[in-house]
């Protein structure tokens, strides 16, 4: 038999040491942490930071990758039941709707988002986004897109849409600013729907631009 107290102090311990990574991160940059730092910030010993996690690069790995699977858990496997939802009482307001998850999700682990994120993050976490993003775009049983109705090669599609994504929240996330999910969302899908020419105002319609 499982003891819960146990398994509350470890799991309280974790959050204890991912807390202290991301104030870390914000202070001083991920290279420059050690173990040390991030013990004496959560206020564990050695010990006990080695008997969940090898090493830093083991503790980042490991948080993103909860992070990554807690967003596929809560969005993409929702997404099929979404959409159909949205197919049957508001096509319309299909793009703007099925990113609003995204960025709620965003906002509600948005220390541990803008510490990955930021200037003294983990780079390589941005590929881990576009890998997250290609799979609710294409690979969902369930998806808005197409791939018969595709006018480029997907692959640079998802590069564009995730490019843009990401550069959107960070400056979302790094600038502090206040726009809710529903406001930014409502942001990314003015500039993608309509185009960047379109949200700064500029009169101009769509071009054939292949001859």
């Amino acid at each position: 038999m499982r003891n819960l107290g146990s398994d509350l102090r470890v799991i309280r311990t974790k959050e204890s040491i991912k807390n202290a990574l991301i104030e870390l991160i914000e202070e001083k940059g991920f290279e420059a942490i050690t173990v040390k730092d991030i013990t004496t910030k959560a206020k564990i010993n050695r010990g006990t930071f080695y008997s969940h996690y090898q090493d830093k690069y083991d503790l980042m790995i490991r948080c993103e990758e909860e992070l990554v699977k807690e967003m596929e858990d809560k969005i993409i496997k929702n997404m099929p039941r979404l959409i159909a939802d949205l197919e049957t009482n508001a096509p319309d307001t299909m793009p703007f709707a099925i990113l609003i998850p995204f960025f709620e999700f965003i906002n509600r682990n948005r220390g541990f988002m803008k510490a990955l994120l930021g200037p003294k993050g983990d780079l390589s976490f941005q590929t881990k986004l576009k890998v997250f993003m290609r799979k609710a775009l294409f690979e969902s049983n369930q998806t808005i897109f197409k791939q018969e109705k595709l006018l480029v090669p997907p692959e640079y599609l998802v590069t564009y849409i995730a490019s843009a994504h990401i550069g959107v929240i960070q400056e979302w996330l790094n600038s502090d600013r206040e726009e809710s999910p529903q406001e930014i969302a409502r942001i990314i899908i003015t500039m993608t729907i309509n185009g960047p020419f379109y949200a700064a105002g500029l009169n101009i319609g769509k071009r054939d631009i292949t001859n």
